[in-house]
């Protein structure tokens, strides 16, 4: 008798086990033998065949892992169409260069990146314009929002629909306030902010792909201060700033870091102000920590 197939995606895995999203609900699987003998690892994310067999302990097998459109190492996870990027206008404050090593890490995989800046109800004066400002020449998508208010979400909520997104961001910058609000239910953790130390405890412990509607999941990616650069050289790095990359080949020397060089086209352009001196200053920083890591 001919065992039912099933396409599906998986959510997680877990002790051996891997939870697969089908449009016939989640199955708990076992995977074949033949993907330790590929060395292939299920990956949450990876689309994939199930084999029903509705067994004591299992309901099926995962029995083919289609190709892969990316993979991220750390968090593992396959066949993410986009990142979403949170910080908080305030309360935790910005810290750009965290939001830069996100954004080169996604480069480096080849995926989009959506900018959201939460709590836009706690803005000052003109402290929106200069996040455009610092991000508007790099070709990111830059949205405001405010969990709080509800403002912003409709066209998130839109943003998100139908793909696979990455979820990123520092503890109490909102991640889970959001992802919450946008499904009207309490499908991640949250934690209160401390008003003693003005900073979020981190709560959320979903680490898994989470199914929020149909077709639509996220992956809350973990450890957001502590992400390792990826492996590259750093004559490379200016490549993944989108706004640096439009001047490749434009400096007067072929070799140029944008560092010390004369006649350099990239700090030409931040003393034109197309490139921001934020991005230029994290450039340099991540430019001096991937020079060091390959010295040492």
């Amino acid at each position: 008798m001919q065992k039912e197939l099933l396409e599906g995606r998986i959510l997680k895995g877990v002790g051996g086990f891997y939870y697969v999203y089908t449009d016939k609900g989640v199955f708990q699987c076992r995977a074949k033998g033949l993907f330790r003998k590929k060395s292939l690892k299920p990956l949450a994310g990876d689309e994939c065949l199930i084999e029903l067999t509705n067994t004591e302990d299992v309901e099926g097998n995962v029995v083919e892992i289609k190709e892969r459109r990316n993979a991220l190492v750390r968090p593992p996870v396959a066949n993410i169409d986009q990142a979403l990027i949170i910080f908080a206008m305030h309360s935790p404050e910005p810290v750009w260069y965290l939001m830069d090593r996100y954004l080169i890490m996604m480069e480096k995989a080849g995926i989009a990146s959506i900018i959201c800046i939460n709590k836009d109800d706690l803005a000052e004066g003109s402290e929106a314009d200069e996040v455009l400002r610092i991000y508007g020449n790099a070709g990111y998508e830059i949205l405001f929002t405010s969990a709080r208010e509800k403002t912003g979400l409709s066209k998130l909520k839109e943003m998100l629909s139908g793909k696979v997104t990455s979820v990123a961001g520092p503890s109490g910058a909102g991640k889970s306030s959001i992802i919450n609000a946008l499904t009207g239910s309490d499908i991640m953790e949250t934690g209160d902010i401390s008003r003693k130390l003005k900073r979020g405890r981190q709560t959320t412990r979903h680490t898994e792909l989470i199914s929020l509607w149909e077709d639509t999941f996220i992956f809350d990616s973990p450890g957001f201060s502590a992400m390792d650069l990826p492996e590259m050289k750093e004559e490379e790095l200016y490549l993944l700033f989108p706004e640096m990359r439009a001047h490749a080949g434009k400096c007067f020397y072929a070799d140029c870091t944008h560092i010390h060089e004369p006649d350099c086209s990239i700090k030409d352009a931040v003393d034109k102000k197309t490139v921001s001196k934020e991005r230029y200053e994290s450039y340099a920083e991540i430019y001096r920590e991937l020079h060091d890591r390959r010295r040492y």
